[in-house]
């Protein structure tokens, strides 16, 4: 794994920087947690897991971090990205130090190598040195631009031992959300949303299916018949409370 030369540290503390599921699966032996971003990056869904949100056969696909001026270079279907990479500050206690770096190793070993970027503090301040693990597009699990539909696509079919990949997805979206009204990722968001109406197709398409195998189980006019006789009942539900509104109406203007 290659490292980048740490800067200098006051009081040696190591702070680390989150920007995907450390967001809200931080690591152990933290003391501080800090909300805020580091500049000259973008943050996209171009690394390929096969540890965690997929396997060898089918990878998922997680985040990564891009310098601006390699991705100002490429073709993206997502052609602007936010100025600011929001994510979280973590301060580890002194005496654990060690054991999080091979605990981070560890969950980090699919392609990331450790790198070292200011990270500014929300609340303002002056910048924190952070170690971040960052999959460089030299690495074997980077992809590189994709169209956004065929990813969402992919996310949504991806799962491995840590879960779906769709709900790493939606929990990177949900939690750069709690940072800050302005932390959202408009990359994020919008394969978030793209991944939603995928699973609303899938969920209209099963229900079609069910009721194809009711038809054929019980013959079309008797799941004809229930169709009516449900649509007959939620009509009358309707109609006796729009009845009940209509009264309390009255009754109260008497």
């Amino acid at each position: 794994m290659s490292v980048d030369v740490p800067p200098a540290q006051a009081d040696d503390e190591f702070w680390l920087f989150g920007y995907g599921s450390l967001i809200w699966k931080p690591p152990p032996h933290f003391d501080r947690r800090i909300p805020g971003w580091v500049t000259g990056y973008v943050r996209r869904f171009w690394q390929a897991s096969e540890d965690h949100r997929g396997t060898p056969e089918a990878p998922g696909r997680v985040v990564t971090l891009i310098s601006r001026s390699y991705w100002e270079q490429l073709t993206d279907h997502h052609g602007s990205a936010p100025n600011k990479v929001w994510g979280v500050a973590y301060r580890i206690k002194p005496d654990r130090v060690a054991e999080v770096k091979e605990y981070l190793d560890i969950r980090e070993i699919n392609g990331y190598t450790i790198h070292y970027t200011p990270f500014h503090p929300a609340r303002g301040g002056e910048p924190i040195q952070t170690l971040v693990y960052i999959g460089t597009p030299d690495n074997e699990q980077f992809v590189g631009p994709q169209d956004p539909q065929a990813l969402a696509e992919h996310i949504y079919r991806s799962a491995g031992p840590s879960g779906l990949n769709r709900d790493y997805l939606w929990g990177l979206e949900a939690a750069l959300d709690e940072l800050s009204p302005e932390s959202g990722d408009e990359h994020v968001t919008d394969l978030s949303n793209r991944v939603r109406a995928i699973a609303a197709r899938d969920e209209k398409e099963k229900e079609r299916e069910q009721i194809g195998l009711q038809a054929a189980t019980v013959g079309p006019e008797q799941v004809l018949r229930r169709e009516q006789q449900h649509h007959e009942q939620t009509h009358d539900f309707r109609r006796g409370s729009s009845i009940d509104e209509q009264e309390e109406t009255e009754k109260t203007s008497r």
